[in-house]
């Protein structure tokens, strides 16, 4: 067993500077000066960012939450965001991340389910807010505006406090982060993560970013998902590096900071990256030096090769990873294999046991699941110490997910002789044609290598003589458009005939969560649909 598994795994209270609260005070005795985090209001060098933490800690106690009592944050990537981050740990609370995307009534459904003690909300939302309070049945003890202004709430605290001294006592099991998933299915679940989650997938990162005291990190990605949080910037505290927090996505302001803060590395979702790619087309050439740039990060979803190729063409490589909310990382596709190795998540990462099983022997026995052979279907599963505790008072989700220690991932994938990982669906986004297993993922890549398709998601729907047939809908590129006989013969050769989709449905966009996943479940046939301006079908049979 490699000794940072060990450790993790022992049971025994983490020590200074694995406890997860513990990295920036590690980094405030050994680089005081150097520059740690900046978010366009504040900049703060590690002295100052550790001194922060410290105090906050101490008015996160004094306002009564204790160990394992909750504290959501509805903020943008600010500063404070990550404060209260490392405040939570080092009183053995728990962090809220919550999505400022969602309805009033969504905030309220997390809001009743995690009942959290303490809410850090930004002024700027405060109607937002305060309708979600209005329909929550229960509501914070406290609630702490955040402005950037020293008149806010949370810099009064901040003002009024002193440093904490009487630091929690956590074994890397104790729980550290409630994320909620991405609703890409229905209802969101809180996964409730621990401090060796942190910390194994921060050990992650640093074996395949390199991650070092010399990088500078741009945090564009929301810090309320996890590849903002847990796969970019908790890692890059716990290396040491600085990172610059963007409030909102705008490519050509990337672009401008990857120049003036000398970015090293930054990511997003494709969907991002593809406008990413649009703007260095559209822009004159050379604006943008990027000179400092090692590579680009991407996650969330399929990446096409014609924007690794893209990319490359910009001078720019594209890093591939896989993971899930439950796990964060559990697959890296390095830059330097996205074209060779294009269409795969690449190959397991350390910290992690990640299989592709047949679990038809016993579904909810794993000793009698059975390995799948290169190229064949199975199930991503995975067990070590960068799994969730398990879903928050959840314990019928949880049991279908977490079996005697492995996590099932839900993800249909197939394994090479070489371990790479190609995903070829969900268990739930499987449907069955005429008898045959159909995975949309197999399908959505073939449409995805034609030019004029800029977005695809097929969804299996009812069919008469079939049981189910598949449903496209797609996304074209600007002034592009298709007709269903040539989407047909694009297919016609590249697949089974009951694996081509039997209607197509053009959209201006496809929904997505906040993490930049596809909701099929909120696709709609044109006559779901309902009128003019949302969807349009192209004809099918």
């Amino acid at each position: 067993m490699d000794k940072n598994q060990e450790k993790l795994t022992s049971g025994r209270p983490l020590s200074p500077p694995d406890n997860v609260g513990a990295w920036p005070l590690h980094w405030a005795k050994t680089r005081p000066d150097a520059f740690a985090v900046s978010d366009g209001e504040r900049e703060l060098d590690w002295k100052a960012f550790d001194g922060r933490i410290s105090v906050l800690a101490s008015r996160f106690r004094s306002a009564g939450v204790g160990s394992k009592g909750r504290i959501a944050v509805l903020l943008h990537n600010r500063t404070a965001y990550l404060e209260a981050f490392f405040a939570a740990a080092r009183i053995g609370a728990i962090l809220v991340p919550i999505n400022l995307r969602l309805s009033e009534r969504e905030i309220a459904f997390q809001f009743d389910d995690c009942r959290p003690h303490l809410l850090l909300y930004e002024k700027e939302l405060e109607k937002l807010v305060s309708a979600a309070l209005g329909f929550a049945r229960h509501s914070p003890s406290q609630v702490w505006a955040v402005s950037g202004e020293v008149s806010d709430d949370y810099e009064r605290a901040l003002r009024t406090g002193e440093r904490f001294e009487a630091w929690e006592d956590v074994s890397g099991d104790h729980p550290v982060l409630l994320m909620y998933t991405s609703g890409t299915t229905g209802k969101p679940k809180g996964a409730l993560l621990p401090h060796r989650k942190v910390l194994a997938n921060a050990l992650n990162a640093a074996s395949f970013f390199d991650n070092g005291t010399k990088d500078r990190v741009l945090i564009v990605t929301p810090l309320f998902h996890s590849l903002g949080l847990q796969i970019l910037a908790l890692p890059t505290i716990h290396a040491g590096g600085g990172l610059i927090l963007q409030k909102k996505f705008e490519p050509a302001a990337v672009w401008d900071a990857v120049d003036a803060e000398s970015i090293t590395y930054f990511g997003g979702v494709p969907s991002m990256h593809q406008r990413l790619n649009d703007s260095l087309r559209e822009t004159l050439p050379h604006r943008w030096k990027r000179s400092a740039l090692r590579f680009v990060f991407t996650a969330g979803s399929a990446v096409s090769i014609e924007l690794i190729r893209d990319f490359k063409d910009h001078g720019i490589l594209l890093q591939q990873g896989y993971g899930q909310t439950e796990t964060s990382t559990l697959t890296c596709l390095s830059a330097g294999e996205s074209l060779e190795r294009a269409g795969t998540v690449g190959r397991p990462v350390k910290l992690s046991e990640v299989k592709v099983v047949d679990r038809a022997g016993g579904f909810r026995s794993p000793s009698l699941w059975r390995e799948t052979e290169p190229g064949e279907k199975g199930e991503i599963v995975v067990q070590g110490p960068v799994t969730m505790l398990g879903y928050w008072e959840n314990p019928e989700a949880t049991a279908e997910t977490l079996i005697a220690g492995w996590l099932c991932t839900g993800d249909l994938a197939t394994r090479d002789e070489d371990g790479f990982i190609t995903l070829v669906g969900r268990t739930t986004d499987m449907f069955i044609s005429g008898g045959e297993n159909v995975y949309p993922a197999e399908i959505e890549a073939i449409y995805r290598e034609h030019p004029a398709i800029r977005e695809i998601a097929l969804v299996g729907e009812a069919h008469p003589q079939w049981g189910e047939v598949g449903r496209a809908h797609l996304v074209f590129e600007s002034g592009q458009f298709l007709s269903k006989e040539e989407l047909d013969a694009w297919a016609a050769d590249r697949l089974a005939r009951f694996k081509c989709p039997k209607r197509y449905v053009v959209e201006r966009e496809l929904p997505r969560t906040a993490s930049g996943k596809i909701q099929k479940h909120r696709l709609k046939s044109p006559e779901q649909a309902g009128g003019p301006g949302k969807s349009s079908s192209v004809a099918g049979d």
